[in-house]
């Protein structure tokens, strides 16, 4: 195929809007920040269920403490009940009798309260464990939703970019020959569709060209549109070259 060679040239501004493109694309579907704020999102489901555990834990204490509570006061108004019998009785034997009750029921309160300021301690500790639990759970949202934000702000930016160099990319194809720019596609529908030949590197694969290569390049008319014997990619001739 002949091809003029200012529209070859043009094939390089093509090829590097396509890059653009590509890469673009590519940032708008899958921008940096999605994998961490995967990982924060399944971090978040761990710590919520390890709050429950401890929320629950918290709960059993709690509610051991109100039923250590009302034993107490139970035994308050046992005591308050027999003092009163006490006070007002002259028999020995019942005096006798309250007296050993009172003493029981004292017995009983002090062994209560013991057990409901272990539980109280217990309690607290409950309280720290949750409210750390709590804090890592904060932190995590608050990261995952600053990137949240910075991956929104990204994906805008890419969306931006890659609709801007489609536009371009469209203006810049309106001016190459149809025939050329149809070869063209075909090559990038592969991969790099075309390179600049710097020296004798190919820029679309850098690879190395050989001898015999170069010379059946420099043998060929400026309107011969070449390829890369390694890549395929349109091989642009510039004075870059060095032919």
């Amino acid at each position: 195929m002949n091809a003029s060679p200012a529209d070859q040239r043009r094939l390089l501004d093509l090829a590097d809007l396509d890059v653009r493109i590509r890469q673009a694309d590519q940032m708008r579907k899958s921008p940096p920040q999605g994998a961490r704020v995967q990982e924060l999102l399944a971090r978040r489901q761990q710590l919520s269920q390890e709050l429950t555990v401890r929320l629950g834990a918290r709960d059993d204490l709690r509610t051991e403490i109100s039923r250590l509570e009302s034993d107490v006061s139970v035994v308050d108004a046992r005591i308050a009940r027999d003092q009163q019998r006490l006070a007002g009785s002259s028999n020995t034997k019942e005096v006798a009798g309250f007296e050993s009750e009172l003493t029981s029921l004292a017995k009983r309160k002090s062994d209560l309260e013991d057990v409901e300021l272990e539980l109280m301690d217990r309690l607290e500790q409950a309280d720290t464990a949750v409210a750390e639990q709590e804090a890592l759970i904060a932190a995590t949202n608050a990261e995952g939703a600053e990137l949240s934000a910075e991956a929104k702000r990204v994906v805008a930016e890419a969306t931006a970019s890659f609709e801007q160099a489609t536009r371009d990319r469209g203006a810049v194809a309106a001016g190459i020959d149809a025939a050329l720019l149809a070869m063209y596609d075909r090559v990038a529908a592969r991969g790099v569709g075309a390179g600049l030949l710097q020296r004798n590197t190919c820029e679309g694969c850098r690879m190395v060209l050989s001898g015999t290569d170069m010379n059946a390049i420099r043998q060929a008319k400026p309107d011969a549109v070449v390829t890369c014997p390694e890549c395929g990619c349109i091989l642009v001739r510039t004075e870059e070259s060095g032919l």
